[in-house]
């Protein structure tokens, strides 16, 4: 070998570790892994977000994306929940549409996404500018380094990213959709231009979690929130393939520079159809939506794959009696071998404060007698 070549390789470790403070409770990644943990893990997806009162506040001084795009106040959102809750993980304060607009689209929020110019026909693909999309997102980077300083080892932080099928959907449907019909329109109509839109995504995606993982991620999520509009067959032409490429191309990417690989976790909402397909994708841990059963799952992934999930967020609006007995009976499904606890799909605005605590000490209660 060349000195030129051992230089290359220390120099990328050497940009690539960070002297972070030492982890203080690892149970997420343990049981990403599949190792014994102290206690089964739990925390919520958009747990930084709208249900917290010091988060509205902050939002009522700065707009949506300007958060995103500021580390500091990304940070700040980050941290807020982990100030109130005995969570065993924190994730990146972000937006899965930072991607879309890294590749030159517009994307406001009125009060929900909204594209001004979204993609209409297949030369509206010309207008996509991948090269240097990853530099533009530099600012979520720079948020995942400043986070890891601040939570000071408490808990590890996770980095996320949304799923080219669900990215595809955004982009063409100029926003929400309670129907996909444009988008899936676009793969009967326009199916080559559909694939090669979910090559590009994947490709910058691969991009933006070596980005996260070399800025200190230590768990990384991609977020499949569109599944659901999809049949089964259609999943596997238009999901399941690019979602594999991500997870293949990432590890070989970091192995090539000798970075250790983070755990990785797929959530296809709506995708109960095919879990022991997602499970032969790689991912350490599949994401359940609420309308999957804990024991069904088991047996559809096998024993070597995590599950999380996946009390439906509507539950937390209950008595806390019977939010407490729902949690309760989940936990004891799943059991405390591969297992963290999450909600069925994210955090819901009007989530009463209370309810959160009563869900994490719930999880950490019942842990500690399986």
């Amino acid at each position: 070998m060349t000195f030129w070549f051992y230089y290359f390789c220390f120099f990328t470790m050497a940009q690539t570790t960070e002297n972070f403070p030492a982890l203080k409770n690892d149970n997420l990644l343990r049981a990403a892994r599949g190792e014994d943990v102290d206690r089964i893990p739990v925390w919520v997806m958009r747990q930084a977000g709208r249900y917290l009162p010091e988060f509205q506040a902050v939002r009522k001084l700065h707009d949506f994306f300007t958060i995103c795009r500021t580390p500091e106040l990304a940070c700040e959102v980050t941290m807020q929940p982990i100030r109130r809750f005995d969570l065993d993980a924190s994730i990146i304060f972000s937006d899965i549409l930072v991607i879309p607009q890294a590749l030159g689209m517009t994307v406001e929020m009125k009060p929900g996404p909204f594209f001004p110019e979204p993609l209409v026909t297949p030369d509206d693909l010309s207008k996509l500018t991948a090269d240097g999309a990853v530099s533009r997102l530099k600012y979520v980077g720079d948020a995942i380094t400043m986070m890891r300083h601040k939570l000071d080892g408490k808990v590890p932080l996770i980095g996320f990213t949304g799923a080219p099928w669900t990215l595809m959907g955004y982009m063409i449907e100029g926003g929400g959709s309670q129907t996909m019909s444009m988008a899936k329109s676009w793969l009967n109509e326009h199916n080559e231009a559909s694939h090669k839109l979910l090559s590009l995504l994947t490709d910058v995606i691969v991009d933006y979690f070596e980005m996260q993982v070399k800025a200190g991620a230590q768990m990384l999520q991609v977020f499949e929130s569109s599944a659901d509009y999809i049949n089964k067959e259609q999943f596997a032409e238009v999901s399941l393939p690019y979602v594999r490429q991500i997870r293949d191309q990432l590890r070989k990417r970091l192995q090539e520079q000798s970075i250790e690989p983070v755990p990785m976790v797929l959530y296809a909402k709506g995708g109960g159809h095919s879990l022991s397909e997602q499970a032969q994708c790689g991912y350490e841990v599949i994401g359940l939506d609420y309308n999957v059963d804990p024991l069904e799952a088991r047996k559809a992934v096998g024993s070597n794959v995590t599950l999380q999930g996946n009390l439906n967020p509507a539950d937390m609006y209950l008595p806390e009696a019977e939010l407490r007995a729902l949690t309760d009976q989940m936990v004891r499904k799943f059991g405390k071998k591969r297992y963290i606890a999450n909600l069925g799909h994210g955090i819901t605005p009007q989530t009463p404060i209370e309810s959160m605590n009563v869900l994490v000490e719930t999880v950490h209660t019942v842990s500690k007698e399986l």
